[in-house]
């Protein structure tokens, strides 16, 4: 697989594993796939198994037998394609709202990486049709609920399937109906697409794996590596605007607990708040001229930022170790193996997946609860170092940012609820053939919740440390800048880090500063748009370099 930038990005499909970026690089960004001839043969190879094995007078699950609880019924030549075409169409079953576009794209590339490594049985036209439709921007109506994580996300991939064959409804993004719902039928005539015809397997093929979960694990995957390194910028906003001390973050301390998301996160915190006179205001010196903070403990919220985020790295880095070898894994039952068998396999069971998706809302809650407390510090006379009462102009009169508080702090009882994991839940079903289902398709969908969620509360959190910082350099200006190092003439002068200067100049572009009480949701919005579009990390890292 490659990713390659010509006038439009595209993704091979060879056989070989995709990569996370690629996924997003189709689901989210719209690249086009190109199916390689390798993987055209592969499929063609082992096609001829399975055509085989549909003569051989014995059963053969998923060829020549039905499935799930009625897999001991042979199933006659003459009613193998009704056999095929009535799994689709029964398994599309999925109820509740849509899902969105980039996760219905994410599960038919996968499913479509999954045929391609010849694994399946499937015929090449089959791959072929779902490229077509991926590079046609057909993308199928997904519901919400449907999939219990287990022979795959089963209704989910059937209402894709459904969509191949010509059947149900779609979205496409040009022409006639652009947008609206469009039957399937109408958008592949105007793509040039002909429907599938399926034949044996070729139903199972398209419906048996963990495409769905695995999709929004690699997109969840993309959006925290923008939310971590934004909750490290937002807590250096906010050490800074409470007059925290920066010693806690330095790299020998750090380094004497050596795990590598708490070491990037300090490194980043470090690099944000690097030449602070803000910082330096509340710094004196020793004897030797060595500087000491007169901040000895800061609260945990503020010192102890790179030891929680720093986790959440690290588990998002298990989650893309997991995500990796799925990527690498081809799901169907029964599969072809290598060596021409076609063998039944539990291989499309979603636990794997499920199991990190479940420990990344964990930390999304952890993240996210400690974010809200340091909001919650900056509106406290008796915390927030000599700052007005919930920031508010006439405190009293107006009431400032109190509520924006309560709107992170609502958020984060949401997001704790979510943590709670689903894949320790089990429903049986397929009459307790299938007596035991990962639920990995709903820990996917509220680790969705989650990140939106955590995205929010981080810009609540930037927001007020931005209006902070205002207040607290007019006071720092009065009060003369600060404490100069023994025997220098001048005082520091007053202003952020360079980093965390760069991230307030771009939410004031957004948002105006202190004052009177002022309609808040707008602004609230616009900052988790700065936050959702990496803009807060790219103003930070133009400033003083990449972050980690």
């Amino acid at each position: 697989m490659t990713v390659t930038t010509t006038s439009r990005a595209v993704v091979e499909i060879s056989g070989d594993p995709l990569t996370v970026d690629a996924v997003v690089a189709v689901a989210r960004h719209g690249a086009q796939v190109h199916l390689t001839d390798r993987a055209l043969a592969g499929m063609a190879a082992s096609r001829a198994v399975v055509e085989d094995l549909a003569d051989d007078a014995r059963p053969h699950y998923g060829v020549s037998t039905g499935f799930g609880a009625l897999a001991r019924r042979h199933i006659p030549t003459e009613k193998r394609a009704r056999l095929q075409l009535g799994l689709v169409r029964s398994h599309a079953a999925g109820s509740g709202p849509e899902v969105e576009r980039e996760v219905v794209r994410a599960l038919q590339l996968l499913r479509l990486a999954t045929l391609a490594t010849g694994r399946t049985g499937a015929r090449p036209v089959v791959a072929e049709t779902y490229a077509a439709m991926l590079n046609a921007q057909i993308t199928p109506v997904v519901h919400e609920y449907g999939s219990l994580g287990c022979s795959g996300d089963l209704a989910p991939l059937a209402h894709v399937a459904l969509a191949a064959l010509g059947e149900g409804p779609v979205r496409v993004p040009a022409g006639p109906g652009a947008g609206e719902l469009v039957d399937a039928a109408e958008a592949l005539a105007a793509a040039g697409i002909a429907p599938l015809e399926l034949r044996e397997k070729e139903g199972l093929a398209l419906i048996n794996g963990t495409d769905g979960m695995l999709g929004m694990l690699c997109l969840a995957l993309d959006d925290l590596h923008r939310l971590l390194t934004t909750a490290d910028v937002a807590a250096a906003s906010s050490v800074e605007a409470l007059l925290g001390s920066d010693a806690p973050f330095a790299a020998d301390l750090v380094g004497m607990r050596p795990h590598p998301g708490q070491a990037a996160s300090a490194a980043n915190l470090r690099t944000l708040l690097a030449g602070s006179p803000v910082v330096a205001s509340h710094r004196t010196f020793d004897a030797d001229g060595r500087p000491e903070c007169t901040r000895v403990q800061d609260a945990y919220s503020l010192r102890c930022a790179p030891q929680v985020h720093g986790a959440a790295r690290d588990t998002a880095e298990h989650a893309a170790t997991v995500a990796g070898r799925e990527l690498a894994s081809a799901i169907d039952n029964p599969v072809v193996t290598v060596d021409g068998r076609v063998e039944s396999n539990g291989n499309f069971h979603g636990a794997p997946v499920a199991y990190v998706l479940d420990f990344l809302a964990v930390a999304v809650a952890d993240v996210a609860s400690m974010s809200e407390r340091r909001t919650d510090r900056f509106l406290d006379v008796a915390r927030n170092e000599g700052l007005p009462a919930f920031l508010a102009d006439d405190p009293g009169v107006d009431s400032g940012l109190m509520i924006a508080q309560y709107t992170a702090a609502g958020i984060v009882s949401e997001l704790k609820r979510l943590a709670a994991p689903a894949s320790v839940d089990s429903i049986p079903s397929s009459a307790m053939q299938e007596d035991h289902v990962s639920m990995g398709w709903a820990a996917a969908r509220k680790l969705r919740r989650s990140l939106d969620g955590l995205g929010r509360v981080l810009a609540v959190e930037l927001m007020t440390a931005a209006r902070a910082l205002d207040l607290r350099l007019a006071d720092l200006s009065e009060a003369g800048g600060g404490m100069a190092r023994p025997g220098s003439d001048n005082s520091p002068a007053v202003a952020a880090a360079a980093g965390t200067g760069a991230v307030h100049a771009l939410l004031r572009t957004a948002v105006a500063g202190p004052g009177p009480d002022r309609f808040l949701a707008p602004e609230i919005d616009a900052v988790t748009r700065l936050v959702a579009d990496g803009e807060v990390v790219a103003a930070a890292s133009a400033a003083v370099g990449p972050l980690h």
